[in-house]
């Protein structure tokens, strides 16, 4: 975005999620903070999956695991299907929370568990530290270092070797980090990568990053809280690790297949367009979905909404195919 482009109202809220953000808007404070993370961490807290939740009575057989990290040890949340017999195709999650909260028992898990059991999908979730007392790299690498333990270790874990990682989120930079950092340092092969709602680029200087500046939710404030807590004084300037903020990497060519999707009235709307169409620009292979009228994270929030529904159908959709071709 230039000094010279002018920017129009925000576009509009979908019929049946309009409502829905309004009593949202009305229980959280927003937008994000230094004084409200320890706010967001309580949230999630309160809200994360129990053993049985991950279950779903014995659909799923749960297994937590501490695993080498860098620095430090990193947990998997290992579900396994049993419905079919393994070894099963892997789908890598790293949580969302903005960089500053979530955990791998996040609701978006369960989500994840929904197509992974439709499709039977092994999941293993992984809990990384948090910025701002960790800042990147230590996120990313962090997640990097649970993936390649997991797939140093697929026979025995019950995995097949396809592996798609795959985020909400802050989740969705982490995912594509993966992607980046798996092609350069010739890591595990990846099958595809899914990024919802990601946050891409700590620069923040999109369309969409000063037309929804004040939307609530992730909006464009509360994205630059995110992204200084990651980064401190290197937000914004050309010290960052593109495998922390990936839309910094110069050459997106030789990446695991792309999914993309974000809502037309939410701030990171335009670094998800900008980021794909720098893949299909590098011959790369990407599917890309703007949902109208949608906010960030609209299907976890409303999740019976029409729109939220074709989502998440056009996702296990994408995974379907990819698991085939």
């Amino acid at each position: 975005m230039t000094s010279a482009t002018r920017v129009g109202p925000a576009p509009p809220l979908d019929r049946e999620l309009a409502g829905p953000l309004r009593e949202i808007l009305a229980g959280l404070p927003t937008p994000l903070t230094p004084e409200l993370i320890a706010d967001r961490r309580a949230r999630t807290a309160a809200g994360s999956l129990t053993d049985d939740q991950i279950r779903r009575g014995g659909a799923f057989e749960l297994e937590e695991l501490a695993v080498p990290g860098a620095a430090a040890e990193v947990t998997l949340l290992v579900c396994r299907p049993t419905a079919t017999p393994g070894p099963h195709p892997l789908v890598y999650n790293t949580h969302g929370g903005g960089m500053v909260a979530g955990n791998n028992r996040s609701d978006e898990l369960a989500d994840e568990l929904d197509r992974a059991e439709e499709l039977q999908l092994a999941v293993a979730a992984v809990n990384y530290r948090l910025a701002p007392e960790h800042p990147a790299p230590t996120p990313v690498e962090d997640c990097y270092a649970g993936l390649a333990w997991a797939a140093g270790h697929a026979a025995e874990l019950g995995f097949d070797g396809r592996t798609v990682v795959s985020g909400n989120s802050a989740g969705g930079a982490l995912a594509a980090g993966l992607a980046l950092l798996a092609r350069d340092r010739g890591g595990p092969a990846l099958l595809g990568q899914m990024l919802q709602c990601p946050m891409l680029d700590d620069r923040c200087d999109t369309t969409s990053c000063a037309q929804l500046a004040d939307a609530g939710l992730w909006d464009g404030r509360s994205n630059r809280a995110g992204w200084t807590a990651l980064l401190g004084a290197r937000r914004g300037t050309e010290n960052v690790d593109p495998a922390s903020a990936p839309a910094r990497a110069a050459d997106l060519s030789g990446l695991p297949p792309l999914f993309v999707d974000v809502g037309s009235t939410e701030a990171l709307r335009d670094d998800a367009l900008g980021y794909t169409a720098r893949v299909w620009d590098a011959g790369g292979q990407a599917e890309l979905h703007v949902w109208s009228g949608a906010f960030h994270s609209f299907d976890l929030w409303v999740p019976a909404a029409a729109v939220s529904q074709a989502a998440k159908a056009a996702r296990t959709s994408w995974l379907r195919r990819l698991l085939v071709g």
